[in-house]
């Protein structure tokens, strides 16, 4: 996974592989969850699935390498080709572990569906949203319409752990540690 970069098609200033992400997603899924239990009252959330879920979540990757979002996205055709890629990608991962591993690793990689799950394609937007940010930040305007796409397509997921973590979380990517520390 550490040798898969995102965001292939943009100039990056600070380039990122999936590992990285992977691990970011946990760190938001895991938030968003805690932040549904403790501020929003839902105590059928489970914050550690959740974390898990998204440590996995690009784990075909390995196989098909990161697709970007415009590509992926482009057309129906297009999308439903690459979710069968996806999905054979998955099946091979999981065909090559242990026998004793297939079933717990196969719910890691195929979550089943969830409210964990979708907070998971919450966290991985965010993450973009992050990145988008972090770029900005540090000078490169090529991740302006990025972010705005993603920053509308958050705003349209209804999902009251999404807004609070962009209310109280997401300015601080902007900032410098010296700025962080300040606050």
């Amino acid at each position: 996974m550490k040798h898969i970069n995102r965001w292939g098609l943009m100039r990056n200033i600070h380039a990122e592989n999936i590992s990285e992400h992977s691990h970011q997603t946990a760190i938001v899924a895991h938030t968003l969850a805690l932040i549904e239990r403790f501020v929003f009252g839902r105590t059928d959330v489970n914050p550690e699935k959740a974390a898990v879920y998204a440590l996995y979540h690009e784990a075909s990757e390995v196989i098909t390498g990161d697709m970007p979002t415009p590509v992926k996205y482009f057309d129906a055709q297009i999308t439903a080709a690459y979710k069968k890629v996806e999905k054979e990608a998955e099946n091979t991962l999981i065909d090559m572990l242990p026998a004793a591993l297939k079933a717990p690793l196969s719910d890691c990689i195929r979550p089943p569906a969830s409210y964990e799950k979708t907070l998971v394609k919450h966290a991985d937007a965010l993450c973009a949203l992050i990145k988008c940010t972090e770029e900005l930040s540090s000078g490169n305007t090529e991740f302006s319409d990025a972010y705005q796409s993603v920053k509308s397509s958050l705003a349209a997921s209804a999902c009251p752990s999404v807004d609070y973590f962009i209310q109280n979380f997401i300015d601080a990517y902007a900032l410098s540690l010296d700025k962080l520390l300040e606050k």
